[in-house]
């Protein structure tokens, strides 16, 4: 077995090998996500026969080519034929380990010209063309790594070939595929870089949705995924203000075009722009916009958010029915009101205010309670969380409760409008919590269950208790009974 094979075959394991090793450290070192495959292309009404070629030979084998000895750039395979060709080689069977070692050169290379010819084949035809692979850095992107990919079954070939000691002369057919592949890389690639084709402002797109729009020809979904892409304004995108780097000198007609083609693989995957394989495209990045052009993504992001929004609505439910079967609180007088709810916080306390005097909550005594000129905070939960509280409205002053109470507080409360009510991060209200108009009130809170979430990185359902009791007092001083 020749030292030269041994190298050759090693160079092929490692080239297949690197990207996904150095995206794999990558990834680890900044968290991020990298991408490492084939363009997807479908056919599309446009005179570009390299699209129609891709999509008819590569986009059906897709699931082949997805099979785990052709992942990672086909490392494995080429570690399966080193090993077919060893074992061969080893029993003196050299003719048996080079049909394995071609065999297995032969299908990669298959794998991987398509990305290489098809997209030069457009280019040779004219950049209206190739911009149909997308921008001049897309372009580049494919051909640059099918090239790449198709160097490890190039160093098998090389492996497996017997050494000549005299110059051979090759074939014609061998010379023309050199140098097709010679001057398709020198020439064509160049020519890819030549932008054309209409980039449409903003006022031309008609984002701002005034009707005024001059672009004729666009469907109001196309012209919203324009919009959407380049980040002119469109106010019905949550993202409108950030466009998608890299496509914003692309002509109309190719981000049309390669929002289509991620479109249709996205429909292949149910509409999941989730999917691997529309991750994975070198397109990818439109899919945060894709939904605007294409149905099957907005219809699969919709019955997300639906799921998700009755998750949302089951597990409040569900906590407040824990709230509900909780005894009620038996004051010793009678209030005016008692109201009791389910409340939720995002941000430890659930607050309180009179219109006009929305602002800043005021600072915590004993982190439970404090009060200013029309705002009120009580603290509620660790951070997140939600709590069973119960609001009481007197025209006097109730009875001080201890029992049962792990803290109580109270403090003066300065209403300006006599309307205070307690929001919380839902923003559910309790209203009415004063009972002679503006004036100067004492606000008592009760807490139950405080250490227990600290204590418990999952407390239960219920822990955390309030009890608020809102009466007339012109007192100014904090009073802390426990």
């Amino acid at each position: 077995m020749p030292r030269r094979s041994w190298v050759l075959w090693a160079a092929a394991v490692l080239t297949s090998a690197a990207p996904t090793l150095y995206f794999w450290v990558a990834s680890l070192l900044t968290g991020g996500e990298t991408v490492e495959s084939y363009f997807s292309a479908v056919v599309y009404p446009a005179s570009c026969p390299g699209w129609e070629i891709y999509d008819r030979v590569y986009l059906p084998a897709y699931p082949v080519i997805g099979f785990p000895l052709l992942a990672t750039n086909g490392a494995p395979l080429v570690v399966l034929g080193l090993a077919g060709w060893w074992l061969s080689v080893r029993r003196g069977r050299v003719r048996l380990g080079r049909i394995i070692g071609r065999c297995v050169a032969v299908v990669l290379l298959v794998l991987a010209l398509p990305g290489f010819l098809t997209p030069t084949l457009d280019a040779a035809l004219g950049p209206g063309c190739a911009q149909m692979w997308g921008p001049p850095e897309v372009f580049s992107w494919q051909i640059g790594w099918s090239l790449y990919d198709s160097l490890p079954p190039l160093l098998m070939l090389l492996a497996v070939r017997v050494p000549r000691r005299v110059f051979v002369r090759r074939g014609p057919v061998a010379r023309t595929a050199t140098a097709v592949l010679t001057v398709a890389a020198v020439v064509l690639l160049p020519a890819a870089s030549a932008a054309s084709g209409r980039v449409s402002a903003e006022w031309e797109l008609d984002c701002a949705g005034f009707g005024d729009g001059t672009v004729k020809g666009l469907t109001t979904a196309e012209r919203h995924f324009l919009c959407a892409v380049r980040g002119y304004g469109l106010p019905s995108d949550p993202s409108y203000d950030s466009g998608v780097e890299g496509w914003d000198e692309a002509s109309d007609e190719a981000v049309l075009a390669q929002g289509r083609h991620l479109c249709a693989l996205a429909t292949r995957h149910g509409g999941d722009i989730g999917a691997r394989a529309v991750e994975e495209a070198p397109e990818a990045s439109l899919a945060t916009k894709l939904a605007f052009l294409c149905p099957a993504v907005a219809g699969a992001q919709q019955a997300e958010e639906e799921r998700r929004q009755a998750e949302s609505d089951a597990y409040v439910a569900e906590k407040e029915q824990v709230c509900a079967a909780l005894p009620r609180h038996r004051p010793e007088i009678r209030p005016v009101r008692q109201r009791r709810a389910t409340m939720w916080t995002e941000f430890w306390t659930i607050d309180g205010w009179e219109e006009g005097y929305e602002g800043d909550p005021p600072d915590l005594v004993r982190d439970l309670v404090g009060s200013g000129r029309g705002t009120l905070a009580i603290w509620a939960a660790d951070e997140v969380g939600h709590a069973c509280v119960t609001v009481e409205s007197y025209t006097r002053r109730p009875p001080v409760e201890t029992r049962g109470w792990e803290e109580v507080v109270e403090v003066a409360y300065e209403s300006p409008t006599g309307a205070l009510e307690l929001v919380d991060g839902d923003g559910r209200r309790l209203t009415g919590l004063t009972t002679r108009g503006p004036g100067s009130y004492r606000v008592r809170v009760h807490l139950r269950g405080r250490k227990l979430v600290y204590q418990v990185p999952d407390p239960p359902d219920g822990a955390v208790r309030i009890l608020i009791e809102v009466f007339p007092g012109r007192a100014k001083k904090t009073v802390v009974y426990k």
